[in-house]
C-alpha cells in the first residue's frame, strides 16, 4: 500500500521543501519508488534541488489543474539527479518522480484569482500513485493552512511538521497540530529545524515533545553548509556523513517504521 506523507509548516521559511526533498532523496536511495508533488502553487520552488529549472518543464501541476494534460504529463523522473549529488551510482536503488508547480507569474496569478479544483487534485494525487506505482508520495505543501493543505494533512498517513525554535512558529504549529488531530491523520511527527548549536538539543526535544504531546522526529542545527549550499542540491546526498544527514536518515526510518506498524 502506498503511503502518503505530508510535510507542513504554518509558516513560510521553516525549510520545508528542503525537509522533503531529501527525505524523499533518502527514501529512494534505500530502494523505494518515491514521488513528490509541489502542492505550494502559490509560490513553488522545490524543483531548485533538483535542478529543474522552467525550460525543462513542459507540463506542471497547473497545467493538470486547469485540464491541459493529464497527472502523469507532469512527473518528471529525477533519479538522475540523485546519482549526480552523491557521485556514486551504486547508491540511488529506487526511483524518485518531482511533479513541479509552476514557477511562472501568469500562472500563480491565476491561482491566486481563481483557486482551483481541490477534488481535482486528489484525484491527481491517487492516479500519480497508480501510474508510478509509488511506494511513497511526499506532498509539499503550502504554508499556513487553506483547502489543498486541509486536503494534503487529510488524506496524509504521516504528517510531518516543521518547525524553528521560534514563538510564532510554536503557536503557529498549535494550530496546525489541532487541526490534524480533528481529521485525524494517523500519525505525527515533529522536526525541530535551524536550532542553533549552543542549544541543549535533549532539552529542546523536551519542550517540544511536552509542548504538543507529539514525538520529535529530529533535530536539525543551523548549518553553514546548508546556508552555503543554498538550495542548489540534495543536501543529504552532497555531505552524507554530516550531522543533518544522518538526522535526516533517521527521520526516514521513523516514518517507515511507522508505516510499517500502522
Amino acid at each position: 500500500m502506498t503511503q502518503i506523507i505530508a510535510v507542513h509548516s504554518f509558516r513560510g521559511g521553516t525549510g520545508k521543501s528542503n525537509l522533503t526533498a531529501n527525505l524523499a532523496a533518502t527514501m529512494a536511495c534505500r530502494g523505494q519508488r518515491v514521488g513528490i508533488i509541489d502542492t505550494d502553487i502559490q509560490s513553488p520552488g522545490i524543483h531548485v534541488l533538483f535542478g529543474l529549472n522552467e525550460e525543462k518543464i513542459n507540463h506542471s501541476l497547473n497545467d493538470y489543474l486547469w485540464g491541459r494534460c493529464n497527472i502523469k504529463d507532469t512527473a518528471y523522473d529525477v533519479s538522475h539527479t540523485l546519482i549526480a549529488e552523491s557521485g556514486e551510482t551504486g547508491v540511488v536503488k529506487g526511483n524518485l518522480y518531482l511533479i513541479p508547480s509552476s514557477i511562472k507569474a501568469g500562472e500563480i496569478a491565476r491561482v491566486l484569482r481563481e483557486g482551483y479544483d481541490v477534488v481535482r487534485l486528489n484525484d491527481g494525487f491517487q492516479e500519480l500513485i497508480r501510474c508510478l506505482k509509488l511506494d511513497y508520495l511526499f506532498i509539499d505543501t503550502h504554508p499556513g493552512l487553506n483547502e489543498e493543505t486541509l486536503l494534503s494533512i487529510g488524506i496524509s498517513h504521516v504528517l510531518v511538521v516543521i518547525l524553528r525554535p521560534d514563538s510564532q512558529d510554536f503557536q503557529g504549529t498549535a494550530v496546525t497540530v489541532d487541526v490534524a488531530r480533528k481529521l485525524k491523520v494517523p500519525k505525527m511527527l515533529l522536526v525541530v529545524n535551524k536550532a542553533l548549536p549552543a542549544f541543549d538539543f535533549t532539552d529542546l526535544q523536551k519542550q517540544v515533545e511536552k509542548t504538543y504531546n507529539i514525538s520529535v522526529a529530529g533535530i536539525l542545527p543551523l548549518s553553514e553548509e546548508m546556508v552555503q549550499l543554498g538550495s542548489k542540491g540534495i543536501f543529504c546526498l552532497r555531505y552524507s556523513k554530516h550531522p543533518i544527514s544522518k538526522t535526516m536518515k533517521g527521520i526516514t526510518e521513523q516514518i517507515a517504521g511507522l508505516v510499517i506498524s500502522h
